[in-house]
């Protein structure tokens, strides 16, 4: 794409912050489509995914990331927590978000991370919306401001798009004079089938109790685009075998919820009629063993 205008900026800009903190809806509110699943489950997210906003005079590169958190038990864990660490590296700003009215040992985490990446970090005080004693929000300010010498902090509203545009001007300010990385069309740095593979697992996750989410993972076994359809065989695999059985549930009833909801987002994404197929199988120990992830796609490309 040329850009004529010598004053076009552009850059990356990292999201980063405690799990189920908001990070994958600020996204998805910023670019105005849906990038990075989200659920209400903590670690929703589990790759860095680029969110790509082009405009007239900026292209802003997002990185979603996800969660920063304690303990690194399982290789699962251990490939999050690198995604999460990497998106600092070569960034020209970093949007650190937490709650409003809200500091936990796990942002203090993420905070030590950050001041060890000497990059400038733009403090996010997500859920602003919520609060209805505005007074309490001045001394919370003072509170969180001693921590770290902030570029900016900004209260918004990642799910209602409050303070959006501001903190899009202020983003601007960081980024370098350059022509854009990505096509002006181009809205993520992912393919369509990682995409389809995410849209299963979101419905997944939230349709399901609090700990089976963590066990399971979606890969596309074949994805065929014929004339005015589009077959998709999907894989789900879990941990155990009663795991598969909960999926699947009575009757195979929830499997076909599940399929149901997920083919609707999925035609409305490659905007082409779908046929869905999901099948449900089981690996034993499959996100605490580092081929295992590999092989289903959780590969550190981001060192690369």
């Amino acid at each position: 794409m040329n850009k004529p205008n010598t004053e076009y900026r552009c850059g990356y800009v990292a999201i980063v912050g405690r799990p189920n903190v908001g990070k994958s809806t600020l996204l998805n509110h910023l670019i105005g489509q849906k990038i990075s699943i989200t659920s209400r489950k903590p670690q929703t997210t589990r790759h860095q995914i680029l969110g790509i906003k082009t405009t007239d005079s900026r292209q802003i590169v997002y990185v979603d990331t996800p969660g920063i958190h304690q303990g690194s038990k399982r290789a699962m864990n251990r490939y999050m927590n690198r995604a999460a660490h990497s998106a600092l590296q070569g960034v020209n700003v970093v949007l650190f978000l937490i709650e409003a009215l809200r500091w936990t040992d796990e942002d203090a985490m993420v905070l030590q991370r950050l001041k060890d990446s000497d990059v400038p970090v733009i403090l996010l005080l997500n859920k602003a919306d919520r609060i209805e004693d505005k007074d309490s929000l001045l001394p919370f300010l003072q509170e969180v401001s001693a921590k770290h010498d902030f570029s900016h902090i900004i209260p918004v509203s990642a799910l209602k798009g409050i303070n959006l545009d501001e903190l899009e001007d202020t983003v601007a300010e960081y980024l370098d004079l350059s022509e854009p990385f990505y096509p002006e069309d181009q809205i993520t740095d992912r393919s369509v089938r990682f995409m389809v593979a995410e849209i299963i697992r979101e419905k997944l996750m939230r349709g399901l109790g609090q700990e089976l989410p963590y066990d399971l993972t979606v890969e596309i076994e074949s994805f065929k685009e014929e004339k005015g359809l589009t077959r998709i065989h999907a894989l789900i695999w879990v941990e155990r075998k009663n795991q598969k059985a909960i999926i699947i549930g009575k009757g195979g009833e929830r499997l076909k919820a599940v399929g149901k909801q997920a083919r609707k987002d999925i035609e409305n994404l490659i905007d082409n009629k779908v046929y869905l197929q999901l099948w449900v199988k089981v690996k034993e120990g499959w996100s605490d063993d580092e081929r295992a992830l590999l092989s289903l796609g959780y590969s550190d490309q981001f060192d690369e």
